[in-house]
This record gives C-alpha cells, sequence and structure tokens, in this order.
C-alpha cells in the first residue's frame, strides 16, 4: 500500500508550505495511470493527520481520466481500461495527453497562523 507514503510526502509538502498558517484543504489531482486507489488515499490520509497539526484537514481528489491522441488517425479517446489503445482505430501509436497527474493543485490555509500556547 504505498498510499501512506503518498500522504506522508503530502503532508509534508503542504506543511512546508502554509508556513505556520492552519490547513483547511488539500486538492490533489490524480491520474488514471497512476495506480493509485482514491479510497486507500483517503483512508490512509484519515490516518496520517489524526491527532497532527493537519487533523481536520480535508483531502479533495479530482480523478483525472486517461486520454490518448492517436497518430495514425487522429482521434482523441478517452480510455476505459488502462490499454493505450486508440479506442477509434485500434492503433497503438498514441500519446498519453492525460492520466499520469500526481500533482497538489491546491492548498486552502488560514490567513493568519495560529499563535503558540
Amino acid at each position: 500500500m504505498h498510499e501512506l507514503s503518498l500522504c506522508n510526502a503530502i503532508a509534508a509538502t503542504v506543511t512546508d508550505h502554509a508556513d505556520g498558517r492552519p490547513i483547511r484543504s488539500v486538492r490533489l489531482r490524480v491520474g488514471a495511470f497512476r495506480q493509485v486507489v482514491p479510497d486507500t488515499l483517503r483512508f490512509c490520509w484519515s490516518g496520517r493527520i489524526a491527532d497532527t497539526e493537519l487533523a481536520g484537514c480535508r483531502l479533495d481528489l479530482v480523478e483525472v481520466q486517461a486520454v490518448v491522441t492517436c497518430r495514425s488517425c487522429s482521434a482523441s479517446t478517452t480510455l476505459s481500461e488502462p490499454m493505450l489503445v486508440c479506442a477509434a482505430c485500434g492503433g497503438r501509436d498514441v500519446d498519453l495527453v492525460s492520466g499520469e497527474e500526481f500533482l497538489i493543485e491546491s492548498i486552502e490555509v488560514d490567513a493568519v497562523a495560529e499563535e503558540p500556547v
């Protein structure tokens, strides 16, 4: 389950960028070819942030479908299966246009850092 490692990396990255401000949410783009199970990622996130400065931080996932453009027929098609094949002509000479993303798109933070207690 590499989702826990991904959550650790996400938590470290957003914490660094928040400059001590409380983080409300993280928006993450995940491509279909990234082999990430969204429900598992959400589960690992909730466990990773429990009892930390990120407690209550929402993880919003944007799931990006895999799209290819065929070099033979120029069709752009969304893949329904994880196979790099043009749905229009069956050709295998395709360029993957989307589906490999794994990107922190945005973080929502409070405007002011919390005062130390």
